[in-house]
């Protein structure tokens, strides 16, 4: 999802929700943290939004039924939101005083809270399926995010499995940094 596409789900889910900020959890998150773009986001198609306030997931149902997967929505535009609840990633400690706003004229008067980098790199670390891996690996790669960073922010991660924290601080030093492209 480019920029501009993000811009326009952003918009188009405080729209729904009748809302001026929304949290974006996914690695659509990535864009209130970089002024480029990257491949690794731009593939994907679809951005995770919640409702900074939604306990009991009716609002990401709300988003889903609206402007997600295989909605009208999507089916002109190309993309579209997953409703999720604040509840669906896991993160760090603190994740909240971290979030990183992201408002632009594209997304016309809606914020989108943002997680910030090393938070979402523990959350996708943690998810651990292959695009997440290789989005990490991205991350790394363009020093995007560091590594002392994301070992003291896996310590604020209390109830992963030893084999989870294993993984994702493996994950971490399998990758040279490389300068930004």
């Amino acid at each position: 999802m480019k920029r501009s596409q993000f811009e326009h789900t952003v918009r188009a889910s405080g729209a729904i929700l009748g809302a001026t900020d929304i949290l974006v959890i996914g690695s659509q998150a990535i864009h209130a943290s970089i002024d480029f773009e990257i491949e690794v986001a731009n593939r994907s198609i679809e951005a995770d939004i919640a409702a900074l306030d939604d306990r009991d997931g009716r609002k990401a149902d709300l988003i889903d039924g609206s402007i997600g997967e295989l909605s009208a929505f999507q089916e002109t535009f190309g993309y579209y939101a997953q409703g999720v609840t604040p509840q669906t990633a896991i993160l760090p400690a603190g994740w909240r005083e971290r979030l990183v706003p992201f408002k632009t004229e594209g997304t016309q008067g809606v914020t989108a809270h943002c997680l910030e980098a090393h938070d979402l790199w523990i959350s996708k670390a943690v998810a651990g399926r292959p695009k997440d891996r290789e989005f990490c690996r991205e991350l790394l790669q363009r020093k995007i995010v560091n590594q002392q960073t994301l070992l003291a922010r896996l310590k604020k991660v209390k109830t992963l499995e030893p084999a989870v924290r294993e993984a994702v601080t493996r994950l971490m030093s399998l990758v040279k940094p490389e300068a930004r492209r």
